[in-house]
């Protein structure tokens, strides 16, 4: 495996896949504002310069609640996967692609997962836009793996883990409200590109699931976030009605990682495994830059 080209290299996923992916030769990673790949020629362009056997696509628009009022939200999360699609099947290269929970509506009963062949239903105009890039996708070629993940945490970037910490350290003793209706499995950055690096490794074509196993609340994480960093917290459990947001968020964003599983490639473990590997490895450079 080699000449593997990361999009949306300086964000947290793709900052983790270039850990992950450091061995390969070859490797490139792109971002803005050096390049803007939901140009079309702007990408084939790079594309045909780099000429990558493999592209991790971890470029996106993630700001769910601006993707409301942003209709640009569009070019990156489904002109560019188009663009990066269609440049894989006419160069005989291969698309891994990170889509989201956002594409179905999250409404199974309570505690039910989602799996792969579920018919997806977004209510956001994330959810939408994200869909629109997955279908893109299949489209243009059959190279391709999309990994669908949810409730993202990393060392780079802006994340709820940071936010809930910095908001703790600045007011210390002050109560925040925190959802404890919305269901999903929090999922470390790190292991999400290493179940990339699976899917590449085994050339797996589809659609995969890709989080931790289990499952808890907003405030469940918070709590246990901020209680594996050791820092005291005033976190009151509340429901989506009392901190609305201009997003309507799905209740279960549970997923089931039912494809890697059966192909033998699934690297998840369970999110409180996952979230104490973190703070082992992060949580003090993470506190040190939140204070």
């Amino acid at each position: 495996m080699q000449n593997i080209l990361i999009t949306g290299a300086k964000g947290q996923l793709g900052s983790d896949c270039l850990d992950v992916f450091s061995d390969v030769p070859g490797l490139a990673g792109i971002d803005l504002p050096e390049v803007d790949l939901s140009d079309r020629a702007q990408c084939f362009a790079t594309l045909d310069r780099i000429h990558p056997e493999r592209i991790v696509n971890c470029a996106a628009y993630t700001a769910v609640d601006a993707c409301e009022t942003d209709p640009t939200c569009w070019q990156a999360n489904a002109d560019l996967p188009r663009h990066l699609a269609e440049w894989t099947e006419k160069n005989e290269s291969f698309l891994i692609h990170v889509s989201t929970d956002y594409v179905f509506a999250g409404d199974k009963p309570l505690f039910e997962a989602c799996i792969e062949t579920d018919g997806p239903a977004p209510l956001s105009e994330y959810g939408r836009s994200k869909l629109a890039g997955e279908r893109a996708i299949a489209d243009q070629t059959d190279r391709f793996a999309i990994l669908r993940t949810a409730w993202l945490y990393g060392a780079h970037g802006k994340n709820f883990l940071k936010t809930m910490l910095r908001l703790t350290l600045q007011n210390p003793g002050k109560e925040f409200k925190v959802v404890n209706d919305q269901h999903g499995s929090p999922t470390w950055s790190y292991t999400l590109a290493r179940q990339i690096r699976a899917v590449a490794e085994a050339s797996a074509t589809g659609t995969f699931h890709a989080t931790s196993e289990g499952h808890c609340t907003w405030y469940d994480l918070a709590c246990a976030f901020l209680d594996g960093m050791n820092i005291s917290h005033n976190f009151v459990p509340c429901t989506s009605e009392e901190f609305p947001t201009p997003t309507k968020r799905p209740a279960n964003s549970i997923l089931e990682n039912a494809h890697s599983k059966q192909e033998g490639i699934n690297v998840f473990e369970g999110w409180k495994t996952e979230l104490s590997r973190f703070i082992e490895r992060h949580g003090e450079s993470i506190l040190m830059e939140e204070r």
